[in-house]
């Protein structure tokens, strides 16, 4: 027996079932009904409808306030990770390149969890107290791009 010989087990491939081609397809209505608004084309209401009733999310009253679309989202780097890279300088450029963030335009945030040995010059946008000691108790500088 070769590749040329093999074929589905018996009773496991049916025919598709081919709807909505005229009426030669499924019977006279192709499978969707006679009359009414689901046997049109596009005959279906979105979710939410309730008959003309006015729905629940239009009922219920507007409340409060949301900031979301405010927030400042930061991708946070520790002090500890620093010493993986070889460089003696760390911005967003070679954090794009190492593949830590996503977009170059993307905030950074320096945190102190970790050790740091050796010393970098290091540019974000927001950095922890502690971190900021950290780094420049292991000889280099942080560099705060937001005030």
């Amino acid at each position: 027996m070769d590749l040329s010989q093999l074929k589905p087990g018996k009773g496991s491939n049916r025919k598709k079932k081919i709807v909505g081609r005229g009426n030669g397809s499924r019977g006279s209505f192709s499978g969707g009904g006679m009359n009414g608004q689901r046997s049109r084309s596009g005959g279906s209401k979105g979710a939410g409808f309730e008959g003309g009733q006015m729905p629940l999310h239009r009922r219920l009253p507007k409340r409060g306030f949301s900031h979301k679309i405010f927030k400042k989202l930061y991708t946070v780097i520790n002090v500890g990770a620093i010493n993986r890279y070889d460089t003696d300088k760390i911005d967003a450029e070679f954090l794009y390149s190492v593949g830590i963030i996503s977009k170059k335009d993307e905030r950074i945030k320096l945190l102190a969890d970790g050790e740091i040995l050796k010393p970098v010059k290091i540019m974000v946008h927001k950095a922890s107290k502690k971190a900021i000691e950290k780094v420049i108790k292991a000889g280099g500088t942080v560099e705060v791009l937001e005030k």
